[in-house]
């Protein structure tokens, strides 16, 4: 026992690493499995610096671009903010709401008016201090009568914002008891304020625990330790790297070969092979996320209720979740939120396969049969023209002839999210119901990928979020939900796990399921064991 201690004593000190620790605690009497497990766990609670991290990501475009409000795929979202930059506010591994740039936040006025006061001795990555005004500067980079911000919906509500010492005080047209949520999200880094007011883009000049050195948009992004990061606890990496790397193999092999040590979305097929690797670590949580068939509602026939309706019935949602996800997913039932999220619902009926149900509903539309284009990648997410060919199999046993037609990954979501009458898509998700409607269900939000817009829903999205009676609020959201099921051109698929696969070489805490790559965080959360 003395030995044990003795070597764990020496490995927390750094001076043995993981094969001189399990050569000494075999020689001591352990087993080789017990040894690594005890250098593990020792790893995890004592982050220490050093090393550069290389992570590998399916998602990135040529036509990403420096303005954090059109962040839209996981390798802007990961180096422009998550490494790079912060926020008011933080979401944690358990889904509550923290500061982050804010030393603490509080409503007043029925949760119309919030005031956020900011930690002392901020800096941006230049040295300048950070100030009321460049908080002021960064929310009004996304309410301009001509943004296209993906926040532009959430802050929406916002009156009136104005600085007060160390204090950003926000007036809304209503109550909103989640708006900490929404001054977290990853489209609203704070940014440095330029002499006209305005907001500095340039992602070099942010607050994050990471500088960024070099970027080559969709392709790779280089960044260094920021030395003077505010949270002290944080950061242990000396160099992050990210790559693009659309191919799922190609991932998986970067990450056997050592040329990267962090991927996500492996190959569901091959993933026993990961999960067997003695050098290998697989992640699988249930968060948000669900991966969805939107069509554009104001689209012929998609504008008829009833021709959504067929699509939703004619899909065999079961057999997908088991053919392409091999139990890494659930059933969808046409709701965006998740069954981890408070206040949600299953609404009635199910949808499942029902070919008797789908062709009623093409009789009401006054069809007796129906052929649509179907624009699909893998880039959306794995497995989604296989998902899409499943898809056709059934819905032709409903009289609707489904076109599978396969477009290019490098291009898929500048020519065919939004824009295409019916695609795929993917969502993480989000941790409460107003943010995820906000975003993708309201009316004229830049993100509502099906063009919905329900006079009810949106009704609803406005007393919801100013209900402090929490009975009264589930009923409205279930209500909510409900519309989405009923009426929304979203098939929403499967909610899918988050999986990802990353070297025995590192080491984290508890993993936040709000977005992947640990709430797009890893770089500041993680560290070399």
């Amino acid at each position: 026992m003395f030995q044990i201690q003795r070597l764990q004593s020496l490995a927390k000190a750094g001076k043995l690493n993981r094969r001189e620790f399990i050569v000494g605690a075999v020689t001591a009497g352990v087993t080789v499995a017990v040894a690594d497990m005890m250098f593990t766990s020792m790893a995890r609670a004592e982050p220490k610096k050093g090393g550069i991290l290389r992570i590998a990501t399916p998602h990135g475009s040529t036509s990403d671009n420096n303005d954090p409000g059109t962040y839209g795929d996981t390798f802007m979202q990961m180096v422009g903010w998550g490494s790079t930059s912060n926020s008011l506010a933080q979401v944690d591994a358990k889904g509550n709401i923290n500061p982050d740039l804010a030393e603490s936040f509080e409503s007043s006025d029925g949760a119309k008016k919030w005031v956020f006061k900011l930690k002392k001795g901020l800096t941006f990555h230049n040295g300048r201090n950070v100030t009321a005004n460049d908080v002021i500067a960064s929310f009004r980079h996304h309410l301009g009568e001509d943004s296209k911000s993906g926040a532009k919906s959430l802050l929406k509500s916002v009156v009136e914002y104005k600085a007060d010492g160390d204090n950003v005080i926000f007036i809304l047209d209503a109550g909103n008891t989640d708006f900490p949520y929404i001054a977290s999200d990853y489209h609203i880094p704070i940014l440095q304020a330029k002499d006209d007011g305005s907001a500095d883009i340039d992602p070099k000049v942010r607050t994050g625990a990471y500088i960024l050195e070099e970027i080559e948009f969709g392709v790779r992004a280089r960044m260094k330790r920021n030395p003077n990061y505010h949270h002290s606890d944080r950061a242990w990496f000396d160099e992050v790297e990210v790559i693009t790397v659309p191919d799922h193999a190609a991932r998986q092999s970067a990450l056997i070969t050592g040329a990267v040590d962090h991927i996500i979305r492996p190959d569901l097929k091959t993933l026993p092979l990961l999960q067997s690797n003695p050098d290998m670590m697989v992640s699988e949580l249930t968060g948000y996320a669900h991966y969805t068939f939107p069509m554009l509602v104001d689209v012929p026939p998609f504008d008829n209720v009833d021709v959504r309706l067929a699509l939703k019935w004619a899909i065999d949602r079961e057999e997908i979740a088991k053919k392409i996800f091999l139990g890494h997913a659930s059933p969808g039932n046409d709701n965006p939120i998740s069954p981890a999220v408070k206040h949600a619902i299953n609404p009635e009926p199910v949808h499942r396969f029902d070919p008797e149900k789908a062709k009623f509903h093409l009789k009401k539309a006054g069809l007796s049969s129906l052929k649509v284009d179907m624009n699909l990648s893998d880039a959306a997410f794995n497995g989604c023209i296989d998902a899409g060919t499943l898809y056709q199999a059934s819905a032709a046993k409903c009289g609707i002839e489904i076109n599978v037609v396969k477009e290019a990954a490098d291009s898929y979501w500048d020519v065919v999210w939004l824009k295409k009458p019916f695609s795929a898509s993917y969502w993480s998700g989000r941790p409460t119901c107003d943010w995820m409607f906000t975003t993708t269900y309201a009316a004229g939000a830049p993100w509502n990928e099906t063009r919905w817009n329900n006079p009810r829903f949106n009704e609803l999205l406005i007393a919801a979020r100013a209900e402090t009676d929490e009975a009264k609020r589930a009923a409205q959201y279930a209500e909510m939900q409900q519309l989405c099921h009923d009426d929304c051109g979203q098939i929403v698929i499967v909610y899918n796990n988050m999986i990802e696969a990353s070297s025995k070489k590192l080491a984290h805490g508890d993993i936040a399921p709000n977005w992947e790559l640990d709430g797009l965080r890893i770089a500041e959360r993680w560290w070399f064991a």
